[in-house]
């Protein structure tokens, strides 16, 4: 079953997912890894998603790639989900081994939604009741990497979604954008202010969470793109404090991941986590308001006050 269902469902190359038009040729040469322990994760997952067989596999990349492995895991675990809908298995995965890992394996989940057209908020009510908003980011990054032609270049607005949805597609879509583009500075700004004026903050979100993350950038550059992208320091200083929290939580900080900190929020990685980790206290939990967009407009409140100092 294993076999047919990565017959089915995988991805034949990543190479070739890069060599799409669009795409810079840095995207490969700086990405490859994050590429590669993504898809493998995604396909060992498909190929046997018991986790004592499945988790050795993950593990077995370099500790900075976990959370990539980790994405393309829970891609596969939610495909599987799909397919079988009598079982469970991506709670199981969240309340097990993937716990440290939640946030990509949550990006993970919405590359599926999005691979099997299924409505991200439909899912919602399954997930957890703050990250689950992550799935709609995986979702737009999913769809800027391969409906790049009417998403990224004719810039369509996916109004299937909600409002709010919309936001984390965005978001989602910059770090298509980082990724596609390379991590080079001049490209991924030549293509977030080609969108319309409103979509700018989601989508350099996505941008300073991928530069954290992922890394692929020189100092030199990533200082560039503080000064292009200074009106949104805030949100870039939130997307690198997401991404310190995630990386401490699993036990695998970068040396990017760092660089990013304090570039664009002028704190160290750990302090940078600890805002994350601050902004998530007392969070209420209401129909009015999701809790994950008040947790990071805690976080851009804080950065934005330290930037005034």
């Amino acid at each position: 079953m294993g076999k047919i269902s990565r017959t089915l469902f995988g991805i034949p190359s990543e190479r070739a997912v890069f060599s799409r038009p669009g795409f810079a040729p840095e995207a490969w040469t700086r990405f490859q890894p994050v590429a590669h322990s993504l898809v493998e994760g995604y396909h060992a997952t498909l190929e046997d998603s018991r986790f004592e067989k499945l988790v050795p596999r993950l593990t077995a990349f370099a500790p900075e790639l976990h959370g990539f492995a980790y994405e393309g895991a829970g891609m596969g675990i939610a495909a599987l989900d799909i397919i079988a809908p009598w079982k469970d298995r991506l709670t199981a995965f969240i309340d097990g081994p993937a716990g440290p890992h939640i946030y990509p394996t949550y990006v993970g989940v919405g590359l599926a939604l999005a691979r099997l057209h299924k409505d991200p908020e439909k899912y919602l009510t399954r997930l957890d009741p703050l990250l689950g908003w992550v799935v709609a980011d995986g979702y737009g990054f999913h769809e800027g990497f391969f409906r790049r032609r009417k998403y990224v270049d004719q810039r369509a607005v996916p109004t299937h979604l909600s409002p709010y949805a919309r936001r984390l597609f965005d978001q989602g879509l910059g770090r298509c954008i980082w990724f596609s583009s390379g991590g080079l500075v001049d490209l991924v700004t030549s293509i977030v202010t080609a969108y319309p004026r409103e979509r700018h903050a989601d989508i350099w979100s996505g941008v300073g969470t991928a530069c954290a993350y992922a890394g692929g950038a020189t100092r030199e550059e990533v200082e560039n793109l503080l000064e292009i992208a200074h009106p949104y320091r805030s949100l870039l200083a939130s997307g690198a404090a997401v991404a310190s929290q995630g990386r401490l939580r699993a036990g695998n900080m970068a040396e990017h991941t760092e660089m990013a900190c304090q570039i664009f929020g002028r704190l160290t990685a750990r302090q940078a986590a600890d805002v994350a980790n601050s902004a998530q206290e007392n969070l209420p939990f209401n129909m009015h308001k999701p809790a994950y967009e008040i947790w990071h407009e805690r976080m851009q409140e804080h950065f934005s006050a330290l930037s005034l100092r």
